[in-house]
């Protein structure tokens, strides 16, 4: 059960190891993308659908007998979830033999929910992993499996880099640790209570600027929400998405309004510190850098963004 690009990594990991059988895939339905929005199969979809592999795509799992016959019909030993984005009920968690391991993009029980990835780049963590879990009704709450060696995270990794690293490394997790798990060689261990914390659920408005904010913590949210909900403010009424920024250590002014640097880059005073602005997508406009979106609107220098 997954849906993004995280979860190719892991169904690919499946689909070669040599001692099981995918039996069947569960995503979430097509969506519509683009200006067109012509509905497009999920990265799960499109390489299961090379295997010819049987595809359920229920809009909803929750009062669903009809998936969970399906699901019995092909009797699972074990299930592997991987950002599938919904969460399952006790009776689709009681149905295979081994339970349901959950692929999740954290060092567990930090940032349980559903945006581990942006979480640690918003909190400033030096390092993330991934953690394999046995899934129980509560979110995330489940005994650990397995977990990966810490990641890394770099200052300039957005949501994409950091997800597509981490896609690998819960690959190869699953890839180590199934088998023994299957056998009996790995014990599920019990979280620490104590030393859970939660992630909430990302929404588009988060994406909006508050330049009362330090300048650190919003060049995290504008690699953290790439590529959405994006980062953006508004000059003359217009969204201004904010694509990449560089924290300076500049002067005190009221937080939005913006100033040139030497080098013909707009920045913007915030609440301790100013933001570069590195690169910039007017609305409506293709993404350019700071300085031409500068030389093409100089009344921009002075004026307060909101």
């Amino acid at each position: 059960m997954g849906t993004p690009e995280f979860a190719v990594s892991s169904l690919q990991v499946l689909i070669d190891h040599p001692q099981t059988e995918v039996v069947a895939i569960i995503t979430q339905p097509d969506k519509p993308i683009g200006r067109s929005h012509t509905p497009q199969p999920s990265p799960v979809k499109q390489l299961a659908t090379t295997h010819q592999f049987p595809i359920w795509t229920p809009a909803k799992v929750k009062n669903n007998s009809e998936l969970i016959e399906q699901i019995k019909s092909v009797q699972p030993d074990i299930i592997i979830v991987s950002a599938y984005g919904k969460i399952l009920p006790q009776e689709i968690l009681d149905i295979p033999k081994m339970g349901i391991i959950n692929v999740h993009g954290s060092l567990l029980p930090k940032y349980r929910g559903a945006s581990p990835i942006a979480g640690s780049i918003i909190n400033g963590d030096f390092f993330t992993g991934i953690t394999l879990m046995k899934m129980v009704l509560e979110m995330d709450a489940g005994p650990i499996i397995a977990t990966s060696q810490p990641i890394p995270i770099e200052s300039t990794d957005t949501t994409v880099t950091l997800t597509q690293k981490l896609s690998l490394i819960g690959a190869e997790l699953l890839q180590q640790s199934l088998l023994p798990y299957l056998i009996g060689q790995l014990t599920p261990v019990p979280q620490d209570e104590n030393q859970a914390t939660f992630v909430p659920v990302i929404k588009k408005e988060d994406g909006q600027i508050n330049w009362q904010e330090d300048a650190l913590t919003i060049e995290r949210k504008i690699r953290a929400y790439h590529p959405w909900p994006s980062t953006y403010t508004f000059w003359q009424d217009k969204r201004l998405k904010i694509i990449q920024g560089e924290v300076l250590l500049s002067g005190k002014d009221i937080p939005g309004k913006i100033w040139v640097t030497p080098d013909k880059y707009p920045a913007v005073f915030t609440n301790q510190g100013s933001l570069k602005i590195l690169k910039v997508q007017p609305e409506g406009k293709s993404v350019m850098s700071g300085v031409d979106y500068l030389r093409g609107w100089p009344q921009l220098i002075g004026s307060i963004l909101k």
